[in-house]
């Protein structure tokens, strides 16, 4: 029988499953596929203080990566507003 592999993002899944939603690590294995062993020691890898140290700069990294999203797109219309200015502008002046 071949090994199974699964997603970083899979196991993360499975692991808030039990760590955050409360659910049992048997009943959240037998849902999700996975042996409940495998679950126990995706928790326990996850919840390593380098886990969550890495886990934490992330969601930093994500809201300033919306932020400055959100501030290039403000930028954005302002110069296109100021295109539009400009153009308005050079087109009356003579």
């Amino acid at each position: 029988m071949a090994r199974r592999t699964y997603t970083e993002e899979f196991r993360i899944e499975a692991v808030k499953q039990v760590t955050e939603n409360g659910y049992a690590i048997a009943d959240t294995a037998h849902r999700l596929g996975v042996h409940p062993d495998s679950l126990r020691a995706w928790i326990k890898r996850l919840e390593s203080p380098e886990a969550v140290a890495k886990n934490k700069a992330t969601e930093s990294s994500s809201a300033e990566i919306k932020k400055l999203q959100k501030e290039l797109k403000r930028v954005k219309e302002e110069r296109d507003i100021l295109k539009k200015a400009a153009v308005y502008f050079a087109s009356h002046t003579n």
